[in-house]
């Protein structure tokens, strides 16, 4: 079996990785950019997808380039606790989770497809143009810049090409842009001082005004600082201007400050740390609506290309490893290639559009609009405002509807495919 990738994100470069665990050895990946280069700032790995992550041999590697995360605390915009809980490891999950670089992360799973499948196999340079349906499986054209076009056949097409895919575009035509919720967001990285135990990640404010705050490194002894990811959203509205979506669009110090100066906590001076960024990223808060199919044919979506989704509850790059797992395991243990699509669609479809739905609705930040909505300004019981079984609820509602509730996890079978070496 051939099995195309159309894009070498972190979605399908863990595809490829999944697709050579179960045994399918014939894998390309055709990635539009001229190099994997390590874009992007800091993001999470929730225990579900480092669980998957673990199974495909990369616990190591992301230990050495990751932290792992603690403790998850919610906090209005004051500083004042909402919520706090135990993550990964100190919530009694076998696997830990991860606050990592995206660029880290992409630089493990590369350096993993090269050893594993060999070279070749990482096709940069390449961006899919068009497709169809043949007698022989699905027929490819691979524009490579100055060189002719490559005109190639596969068994199996899987659209792992983000939120403009390409592939997305031919199987739901007319869809339009992504949608944009008025959000705007400034992103960076920063080395600066702790907070809390050094193993925390934070969110303060409201989904009209707020930040998430955490580090994807240790704290350097020498210089008591670690490296700190930080985001800023604000909704200014959607009859403003979108931001460009684009990974290397620049923001402006001023406008982070002008709008967050007043995030200054005891544990967390925001602004001091928004000043240490070498450079801040601006991008549009966008999603897609949940698709009705997402197969045609011998062609399938996965990651950001099938269910593009707000980054609320840190389940963005979590949910696409979950696609590339799922598919291989149908991939590797159906006789039918189109039967094996429909499995995986029915396994990952659903889950994936409630959770678009739940993000919509900010999904465990929801306690965070509870409690701006109850108490405005401050309070100095949070049992006064919102009992911890209410806040309970809202936090566990969340990692089932997502797929990490620990015991489910825990009791889950493997998605690896028995007796392959």
């Amino acid at each position: 079996m051939r099995c195309a990738i159309a894009g070498g994100g972190i979605g399908g470069l863990a595809t490829a990785l999944s697709l050579h665990a179960a045994g399918l050895r014939d894998v390309v990946v055709w990635e539009a950019t001229s190099e994997i280069r390590e874009l992007g700032v800091g993001i999470n790995l929730l225990p579900h997808a480092v669980r998957e992550l673990t199974e495909l041999g990369l616990d190591e590697a992301l230990a050495a380039r990751g932290i792992a995360t603690a403790q998850l605390s919610y906090h209005t915009k004051r500083g004042e606790r909402i919520w706090q809980e135990p993550r990964g490891r100190a919530a009694g999950y076998r696997w830990p989770q991860y606050s990592i670089h995206r660029g880290a992360l992409l630089r493990v799973l590369y350096e993993a497809v090269c050893e594993r499948l060999g070279p070749g196999r990482v096709l940069t340079g390449h961006r899919l143009a068009a497709f169809r349906d043949g007698s022989a499986g699905v027929d490819c054209r691979v524009e490579r810049g100055a060189e002719a076009a490559l005109e190639t056949t596969c068994d199996v097409l899987i659209g792992a090409d983000g939120v403009h895919s390409t592939v997305r575009a031919a199987l739901v035509p007319g869809e339009g842009p992504p949608r944009w919720n008025g959000v705007t967001m400034w992103r960076g990285v920063s080395e600066a001082a702790p907070f809390f135990d050094g193993q925390s990640m934070i969110l303060a404010g409201s989904f009209a005004r707020r930040i998430v705050v955490y580090p994807i490194s240790p704290t350097h002894r020498a210089r008591g600082a670690a490296l700190i990811n930080w985001v800023a959203e604000l909704r200014q509205g959607e009859a403003r201007a979108m931001p460009p979506q684009e990974w290397e669009h620049r923001g402006r110090l001023e406008e982070v400050l002008e709008h967050f100066g007043g995030f200054r906590f005891e544990w967390l001076d925001f602004p001091a740390v928004a000043r240490a960024a070498p450079a801040i990223f601006q991008y549009p808060m966008v999603d897609r609506d949940p698709l009705p199919r997402w197969r045609r044919g011998r062609t399938t979506l996965l990651g950001d290309a099938a269910h593009p989704m707000y980054p609320v509850g840190s389940n963005g790059a979590s949910q696409a490893i979950l696609d590339a797992r799922v598919l291989a395991m149908h991939l590797a243990t159906r006789g039918d290639v189109e039967a094996a699509l429909d499995a995986y669609v029915a396994d990952r479809r659903p889950a994936t559009a409630r959770i678009v739905e739940l993000n919509r609705q900010v999904g465990p930040e929801q306690c965070m609009e509870i409690v701006e909505a109850r108490a405005p300004h401050g309070f100095e019981r949070i049992e006064d405002v919102i009992s911890q079984t209410e806040l309970e609820a809202i936090a566990e509602r969340y990692k089932r509807a997502a797929g990490f509730d620990r015991d489910a996890l825990h009791a889950r079978p493997s998605y690896s495919v028995a007796g392959v070496t």
